[in-house]
Parts: C-alpha cells; sequence; structure tokens
C-alpha cells in the first residue's frame, strides 16, 4: 500500500500545468514503466525561478515533480547536476541519508521505494535534460 504521505505531495498541484512562458522544456519517458513527464522552467540564466509540470505518470513521479517544482526555485542552474546526484546516491546507502535541505523528499526516499528509483528521479531527469 502506498503511503498517504505520499498521495498527500502527489495532490500537491500549485505547479502543475505548462503555461507556456518558460525559457527552458523537455519532456522525459521512463523505460521501465512508462511514465511521461513535461517540464517548463523559467531561469534567468543563473537561477531558475520557477518549474511547472505536466506528466502521466504514477504517484511517485508526481510527488516528486511536486516537491522539486517547490525546491527548485532560486537554486543555481550551475549546481543542478550535483544537487541531484546527492538525492539519486541516497538510494545506494543502507540508511538512506538525504542532505537536510532535501527533507521534503523523505517520504520517496527510503528503503521500501527502492525499486520506485526511476520514477522518483523522472522530473529530475528532465530539468537536467531542459
Amino acid at each position: 500500500m502506498i503511503d498517504l504521505k505520499i498521495i498527500k505531495l502527489a495532490k500537491n498541484t500549485a505547479n502543475y500545468g505548462l503555461r507556456k512562458s518558460g525559457t527552458h522544456y523537455a519532456s522525459c519517458k521512463n523505460k521501465i514503466c512508462g511514465d511521461k513527464i513535461k517540464v517548463e522552467v523559467l531561469s534567468n540564466g543563473s537561477k531558475i525561478k520557477t518549474m511547472r509540470y505536466e506528466t502521466e505518470s504514477c504517484v511517485f513521479c508526481q510527488a516528486s515533480a511536486s516537491i522539486l517544482s517547490i525546491m527548485i526555485k532560486s537554486m543555481p542552474v550551475k549546481n543542478l547536476e550535483k544537487e541531484f546526484k546527492k538525492i539519486y546516491n541516497s538510494f545506494d546507502k543502507d540508511s538512506f541519508s538525504l542532505p537536510k535541505k532535501y527533507n521534503l523528499f523523505k517520504p520517496l526516499i527510503n528503503k521500501k521505494n527502492k525499486n520506485r528509483l526511476e520514477c522518483i528521479m523522472l522530473p529530475f531527469n528532465a530539468i537536467l535534460k531542459a
């Protein structure tokens, strides 16, 4: 059964829906399960101002996109890949420890969700592609 915290995170659709007002766009598909995501990012070149998304995906991907769309604001563009690797690498450790600033991802990043890694990371891959 899916944790109610994950469902609650996925239900937050404050940044859901593309507005065609971004500076960068990308779409990605999870080859394993078929999840799809489209992202729209508004950036001034050095920092991300907003992220919007649309998905045809599972609740794990939806929750991840929702959290990411909140956390990514004001994140330096040059640090994105490095920061995303910290989250990805959290799945490789037995302790599943996250840097404190990523605590919102705690309901997603744990031992029982390890097999959903690709679903959870799909929004990150789309941002890097954009």
